[in-house]
C-alpha cells in the first residue's frame, strides 16, 4: 500500500469512527435530548421541504463567504505589497492588521449591523477573518521571497526597481506560502460568514442555527451545523487540492 493510500485509509477510518461515536452517543442518550442520533438528522434532511430550507441558507452563507474571501485576499495582497514597496509603512500595517484581528467579533458584528447593514455584515466579517490570515501569508511569503538569492543578484545587475522585483520575482516565489494561507483562509471565511449572520442577517445558516436553538428544534439545529461544517471542509479540501497542484508546478 502506498503512502497516499495508507493516509486515505486512515482518514476514512477516522471519519467512520467519529460518525459511529456520534451515533452511539445519540442512541444511548447520555448527552441528553439535545444530541440526536445522526441517522435521525439524516432522516430530517430527507424531507424535500426541510432540505430545501437548509440548502437555501447554505447558498446564502456560501455566497457571503466567497465574497468575503475574495475581498480579504485582495485587501491583504495590496496591504502586504504596499508594506514591501514602502518599508516605513510596514510596521503600521502590521499593527493595524493585528488590532483588527484582536477586536472580538462579538463586539464588532453588532457595530457592523448598524453601519454596513444586515445584508453586508456576514461578508465583512468573513473578509476580516480571511483577510488577516492572508495578510500574514502574503507578508511571510513576500518576506521569504525577499531573502537574498542569485535571482536577486541578477535583478540588481539589471537595475530592477522595487516594483519590477516584486512583480517578477517576489510574488511568484511567494505562491506556495500564499496558497498555504488560502487553505486556512477559506474555512475562516465560512466561519466568519456564519457568525456574521448570527447577529441579525436576514438569511443564512447562522440565522437558521439561532432560530433552531431558540425554538429547541434539535434536528434543524444539527442539520444547519452539519451543513456549515461540510461547507468548511469542502472549502479546505478544494483549496488544499489547488495548493498541491500549484506547488507541484512551481517546485
Amino acid at each position: 500500500m502506498t503512502g497516499s493510500a495508507r493516509r486515505a485509509v486512515l482518514a476514512g477510518t477516522g471519519v467512520v469512527v467519529l460518525l459511529a461515536g456520534a451515533e452511539l452517543v445519540g442512541r444511548t442518550g447520555i448527552a441528553g435530548p439535545s444530541w440526536p442520533p445522526l441517522t435521525e438528522v439524516a432522516s430530517y434532511l430527507a424531507d424535500p421541504d426541510r432540505r430545501a430550507t437548509v440548502v437555501r441558507a447554505a447558498q446564502t452563507t456560501l455566497t457571503s463567504a466567497a465574497r468575503g474571501l475574495v475581498a480579504g485576499v485582495v485587501v491583504a495582497a495590496l496591504a502586504a505589497c504596499v508594506g514591501l514597496l514602502l518599508p516605513p509603512l510596514r510596521p503600521g500595517l502590521d499593527r493595524l492588521a493585528a488590532l483588527l484581528h484582536a477586536v472580538p467579533v462579538i463586539a464588532l458584528a453588532p457595530l457592523l449591523i448598524t453601519t454596513v447593514g444586515r445584508e453586508t455584515t456576514p461578508t465583512v466579517v468573513a473578509g476580516l477573518g480571511a483577510g488577516f490570515v492572508m495578510f500574514v501569508a502574503f507578508s511571510s511569503g513576500l518576506g521569504l521571497a525577499g531573502a537574498r538569492s542569485t535571482h536577486d543578484d541578477v535583478f540588481d545587475v539589471l537595475g530592477a526597481n522595487r516594483l519590477r522585483r516584486l512583480l517578477r520575482l517576489q510574488l511568484p516565489k511567494s505562491v506556495p506560502t500564499v496558497l498555504d494561507g488560502l487553505t486556512l483562509a477559506a474555512p475562516a471565511a465560512v466561519l466568519g460568514a456564519t457568525i456574521g449572520e448570527w447577529f441579525g442577517a436576514p438569511r443564512g445558516l447562522g440565522v437558521l442555527i439561532v432560530s433552531a436553538m431558540q425554538n429547541f428544534q434539535v434536528n434543524l439545529l444539527w442539520s444547519a451545523a452539519a451543513c456549515a461544517t461540510v461547507l468548511s471542509l469542502l472549502a479546505y479540501g478544494l483549496t488544499t487540492a489547488v495548493q498541491r497542484v500549484a506547488v507541484r508546478r512551481v517546485a
